[in-house]
This record gives structure tokens, sequence and C-alpha cells, in this order.
């Protein structure tokens, strides 16, 4: 009986120890995992699907953008495509989609964010290229083949279809302007354009990029075009226009390029517009960051940008690192003033530019070219034109920008001589509030301004001073439409008086500025552009 019991209490001792165990080994087994989700959970990186390059170890916002981090999966490293140099790899955005790995630089970039060993984890990076050259970031690419600073803000709209970019960006002024003098005019229009940019890569460092830019200005302007003082250039009715800025032609650009990268620093391309703009000039004022705000052209036009519709146009040019040199051959004769049809190409004239952006804020270019036979009244005249230009852009907080460019130009005209033009403009962006400032001085013949023929042959120098304000009332959530306002006041010599009046020359505008908002991959990159952060 005893040894019954004694088998009983045994067996009861063993089955509760096996109990225990089991116990014991489910806790420390659920630790473990629980110890495990922890240790996953904080290995678990995020990412910004705009800047994949931003890589941190806790969910919150973008530092570049704002956009909300997502988590970031984990995949072996992928085979290089393209590496972008070292100087564009810092918070580039522009105007084509390629995909750039291997890109250096972030670990010391965002020190917060991941070690060396997980950039090596996660090296994918993808950064927004130029439609021309596949090298350039996507903010450098300005009109034509120009460069504007690679911190320069996009106003677009981008979209993307599997490895093709499309974007779309442009800007319409319904207005009312009222210009001074005997030679002035009020009315009301609507300076408009709109352009839209195409890449599709054919390989890994190959590229294909078409662009088209339509403007329907000869509807909203007419022949004429609109009233701006000591404006001159092309014709209307076989008359030369004065004191007016032509309409531009229905197909302002229809382009398409074709870009090679053959080092990582090394890059060269061609272009063939019909439409286009030939290697000549800074970026065209429409498309420069300190005057896309301001509807009127410059007075300077057609001693600076004047070749961006030209019907005829081919570009050939090699970048190595932040230096592109470039020519190009093409139509000299301005467009007729059939707005709607496609000019006859000559290629009877060309050019060379020389561009160089030392900084992520700065652009710098100086150019010359040959142009035959530019206006169709005078078909014996040609013309050597020389350009320079600088372009400072300066992001100073999330949604705040400050741009400035300055711009001479010179024609040398068969039987007139030189003649040079100068251009400060300037844009503070900040918020809802835009304010922006333009100087010019342009030295223009009798015969420019079509005065009588006994002045035909004297200079006059003309100048103009624009203070201009907006305010948006919409902003930021995909068109901007603000409300606007500039004063100019003109200065002249007395001899013009007998043509212009005793009065003081000046203009003024109210105006519509609409749109598209800052496209995401376009916001400034304030953790490498801001001022003061700068590399």
């Amino acid at each position: 009986m005893n040894r019954h019991l004694l088998v009983l209490i045994c067996a009861i001792a063993l089955a509760a120890r096996a109990q225990l165990g089991a116990i014991n080994l489910s806790h420390v087994n659920g630790e473990h995992d629980h110890e495990h989700e922890q240790e996953k959970e904080q290995m678990q990186k995020y990412t910004c699907t705009m800047h994949p390059e931003v890589v941190m170890d806790h969910p919150g916002d973008c530092p570049k953008c704002g956009m909300k981090l997502v988590p970031l999966k984990q995949h072996e490293r992928p085979t290089p495509i393209n590496r972008e140099q070292a100087s564009n790899a810092q918070g580039s955005t522009s105007k084509v989609g390629a995909i750039d790995l291997n890109r250096p630089g972030h670990e010391q970039e965002h020190p917060h964010a991941h070690s060396s060993g997980a950039a090596g984890e996660h090296e994918m990076q993808m950064s927004m290229h130029s439609s021309i050259d596949l090298a350039d970031p996507m903010s450098r690419e300005g009109s034509g083949t120009s460069w504007l600073p690679d911190s320069s803000p996009m106003y677009a709209r981008m979209f993307m279809f599997d490895d093709n970019m499309l974007m779309l960006h442009g800007a319409i002024f319904p207005r009312y302007t009222n210009v001074s003098t005997r030679r002035g005019d009020d009315r009301i229009d609507a300076p408009n354009w709109i352009m839209a940019m195409y890449s599709h890569p054919l390989g890994d460092s190959t590229q294909i990029g078409a662009r088209l830019m339509m403007s329907l200005d000869p509807l909203t302007e007419g022949g004429r075009g609109y009233p701006l003082l000591f404006q001159s250039g092309e014709s209307w009715h076989g008359e030369p226009l004065h004191d007016r800025q032509h309409p531009h032609d229905l197909f302002d650009e229809l382009s398409i390029s074709l870009s090679q990268k053959f080092d990582h620093d090394f890059s060269g391309y061609i272009y063939f517009g019909y439409p286009g703009e030939p290697a000549l000039g800074p970026p065209t004022f429409m498309h420069r960051p300190s005057a896309m705000d301001d509807p009127d052209a410059p007075l300077g036009h057609h001693w600076q940008d004047s070749t961006h519709v030209t019907f005829g146009v081919a570009t050939a040019g090699v970048a190595w690192r932040n230096v592109k040199i470039e020519g190009s051959i093409f139509t000299g004769r301005e467009p007729d003033e059939d707005r709607y049809d496609f000019d006859q190409p000559e290629f009877d004239s060309y050019s060379g530019r020389l561009s160089w952006n030392p900084t992520q804020n700065l652009a710098l270019q100086v150019s010359y070219g040959y142009i035959k036979s530019p206006e169709a009244l005078e078909p014996d005249m040609n013309r050597h034109r020389t350009t320079a230009s600088v372009i400072y852009n300066l992001p100073l907080g999330r949604d705040i920008n400050w741009s400035n460019s300055f711009v001479w130009g010179q024609n040398n005209d068969t039987g007139e001589g030189k003649t040079q033009s100068f251009l400060v403009e300037s844009d503070y962006q900040r918020g809802r509030d835009t304010v922006y400032f333009r100087w010019e001085r342009v030295e223009k013949s009798g015969h420019e301004l079509v005065l009588n023929s006994a002045a035909d042959t004297r200079i006059f120098p003309v100048g103009a001073y624009t203070l201009g304000y907006i305010r948006d009332l919409s902003h930021g959530n995909g068109l901007d439409i603000g409300l606007g306002t500039q004063f100019t006041i003109n200065n002249r010599p007395d001899t013009l008086d007998r043509y212009y009046g005793d009065d003081l020359g000046y203009a003024f505008e109210f105006f519509l500025r609409i749109r598209p908002s800052l496209d995401s991959h376009g916001a400034h990159d304030h953790a490498e552009h801001v001022a003061g952060t700068e590399k």
C-alpha cells in the first residue's frame, strides 16, 4: 500500500514538473518572440516616396517635402544604373524621370537617418533628371538646353508611367493693363503658355526626351500683341511693331533629344527643334524663377533671349561635372506674322554657349551667335549677338525662395553697330506672398523705335523700373491662383518727348496669375539648399 502511494506521489510530481517545464518553455518562447518583434520593430526603417535618400529609424514627416514617411521594405542591393555626380546628388530635382542608384554622400547628409551599413542595404535612390541630358537634375533644366540653378523651384504637375515621365507646366495672366504717353494703350488680355515634357530611358545610360510648348497668344493678344512702352521687334501687316510686345506663335517648341551618359560625371546630348531654341542667351524670361511672376516681357528681349522660338534648330553639347559647352545651327529669321503655321527652316545661323553651375544656387553662361536676316522687313540686315548672365536662386526655408538674375546682351547689326541691354530682376516668394522687381536699360535706335527717318541712326537709352506684388488666393493645393498688381516707371531722354509727350511714362496693371503649385519633386531641398547649409 505504501509502495503504491509512493509510486502515485512520484507520478504526480513528475507530471507537475513536466507541466511546469512546458509553462516555463512557453513563457521563454513568448518572451523571445516579444523581444524578436521589438528588435524587428527597432530595425524597421522609414523613407519618403518622393525622396528615397531620406531613411529614418522612426515614423514621421520627410524633412525635405513634409510628406509622411512610409515603411521601407528590405531588399537586396540593386545593380547600379546611374551614379549621379556628387554635386548633383545633393537635392537634385529636375524635369525628367530616371533612376539614380548607388548615389554617394547620404550618410553624411543625414547622419541621424541610418548607418553606413544600412545605406549599403538600402541604396536604391530615385532622382528626377532633365529631359535634355540624363546627367542633369531636373531643376537645372531651363528653356531649350539652357541651365538654371539646381535649387530652382518647379511649378508643375508630374506623372510617372512605369519608366516614362510626363511633366506639365505653364501660366496664364488674365489682366487689365494701362500704358501712358501718346504711344501707350490700355486693354484686357491674357498672356499665356503651356508646356509638356516627356522622357523615357533607353537602357541604363541613355535617354530620349521630347517637349511641346504652346501659347494661345494669337487669340488672347491678337496680331499686334500687348502694349509695352519702348518694346520693339517683329511686325504686323507689313509694319514694324513698336511700343508693343509681339504675340508668341501657337507652337513655340516641338523638340526631341537624345542623351548619353559616358561616365558618372561626363555626358553628351543632341537636340532637334521645329520650333526650338538654340544655344544662345540665358533661359527665356518666362522660364526664369526671377521673372515668371511678371506678366510682361523684358524690353531687352530682342537683345537677350528672343531666339527661343526658332523654326529649325539642331544642337549638340557635352557636359563634364558642372560645366557644359554646346553649339547650334538654326534658322535666323524670326517667326512671321502668321502665328499658326510652321515657317520654313533654313539653318543659316549658328551659336555657341558655355554654361557653368559652380554651386547649387548659381548658374552662369556666356554665349555668342550669328543670326542671319532676323527681320523679314530688313532681309539684308544680319546680327551678331553676345550675351552673359548670372542667375542666383536661394531657398530660405520651406515654401520660401529668393531668385535673382543679371542679364547682359549686345547686338551688332549691319549698318547700325553695337547696342547693349542690361537687366536686373529679383523675385521673393514667402508662402502666399510674392514681391518682384525688374530694372532695365536698353540702347535702341530711332529705326528700332520707329521714329522719323532723321532719327533712324541715333541711339536712345531707354529704361524701366517695375515693382509688383502677388497674393495667392489658392496656394499649394495643385493650382496656385494669385491676385497681383504691378507698376512701371519708364525713363527716356528728353529728345524723345516729341514722340511720347512731356508726361511721365508709366504703366500699371491688375492681374491673376494662374499656374500649377510647386511640384513635390521640386520642393526646395531644405536640408541641402537652404541658406547656410548648402554643400
